[in-house]
């Protein structure tokens, strides 16, 4: 049964009926970066998060993915002189006279790194993106970015691993080791955002490129690896001084695949701790908490539990991710611009 189950999730992975080739994230509400190139640089500092992604955790070969992200402003100002200028003993430091002072982002640039490994059975999807943003206030505390990301994708198939008992296998792929190709790729984003609310719209793997798995060797040719558009927004809602309640929505679209609906509210105590909520359309919920350790550290957690018919083997997803604040000088607890 779990064999059968797992070259259920090979085909889904490369058949054209299900062109599904980038990975879920949970947790994407907290490092949109991931899905948009137009956040390269948003913040006062250096923006560093690592992922781990365990999906269907019980299902033999079941998604696991991992991911490196860096991004950093270049020559951002701010109009904030010290560390201290807004932290008002006992005062929320994002309160509502927080909010109320924000104002746009001056122009300037952003640079990035995205560095991704999704395993799924016997293939495995390694990429690396070099990013670049440029922002710019388009009125007193409303901004405008746009970005893009090149790199490549290497496609590996590990044939030894297509042992499905009475399954037949095509004997042009079957036991042929490792095969593997090296292709380029592309994105590009933009992003809108305020105090009160953020827009975006992206789209990931640009270039159509079909793969075929035979011969010891992968090929390319037109019209298999289909382009990934995300589309994001969310609001900020002021819950008395100490709570900011944050809904929002993400709509992935994939042709031909049904449109995916992830739907999220988080909710923070101060800059301090939060606590989410999600469900994806006829696929699950999901439970999210983290922490700001510091104004150096934070970290997260979430668990989604399947309603498909996946939940008959499937222990649920478990998702970690750490995040790092560097060269962060305004001591920011948490994201100003991304919730």
């Amino acid at each position: 049964m779990k064999k059968l189950l797992a070259l259920y999730c090979v085909v889904a992975s490369i058949q054209v009926a299900y062109p599904q080739q980038k990975p879920h994230y949970t947790q994407y509400i907290l490092n949109q970066y991931i899905l948009n190139p137009a956040l390269t640089g948003i913040e006062n500092y250096t923006d560093v998060k690592l992922s781990h992604r365990h999906q269907w955790a019980g299902l033999q070969d079941a998604p696991v993915t991992s991911y490196l992200t860096i991004h950093t402003p270049l020559n951002k100002k701010d109009y904030r002189t010290t560390a201290t200028s807004f932290d008002v003993p006992g005062e929320n430091p994002r309160g509502k006279r927080y909010w109320e002072e924000y104002t746009a982002a001056e122009p300037h640039h952003g640079v990035g790194l995205q560095v991704i490994n999704d395993r799924t059975g016997p293939l495995n999807y390694f990429s690396a993106y070099a990013t670049y943003a440029y922002h710019i206030g388009i009125s007193v505390r409303t901004s405008l970015a746009a970005g893009f990301g090149a790199g490549f994708t290497n496609i590996s198939l590990n044939s030894n691993k297509l042992d499905f008992g009475n399954v037949q296998v095509d004997p042009a792929v079957y036991n042929n080791g490792l095969t593997n190709t090296m292709k380029p790729d592309f994105m590009a984003g933009v992003y809108l955002y305020s105090a009160d609310y953020f827009v975006g719209l992206s789209a990931q793997q640009i270039i159509p490129q079909k793969i075929s798995f035979s011969d010891n060797a992968v090929k390319t040719s037109n019209g298999k690896m289909v382009p990934h558009v995300f589309a994001t927004a969310g609001y900020r809602f002021l819950l008395g001084e100490d709570f900011n309640l944050i809904p929002s929505i993400m709509v992935k679209y994939v042709q031909p695949m049904p449109t995916q609906i992830d739907l999220n509210a988080k909710l923070q105590y101060r800059d301090v701790v939060w606590l989410g909520g999600g469900y994806r359309l006829n696929d699950g919920f999901a439970a999210m908490i983290g922490l700001n350790i510091s104004h150096k550290v934070n970290i997260g957690y979430s668990y989604d539990y399947t309603t498909s018919g996946l939940n008959i083997v499937s222990k649920g997803t478990h998702e970690f991710m750490v995040g790092f604040l560097l060269g962060n000088k305004y001591d920011d607890g948490c994201p100003k611009n991304v919730w």
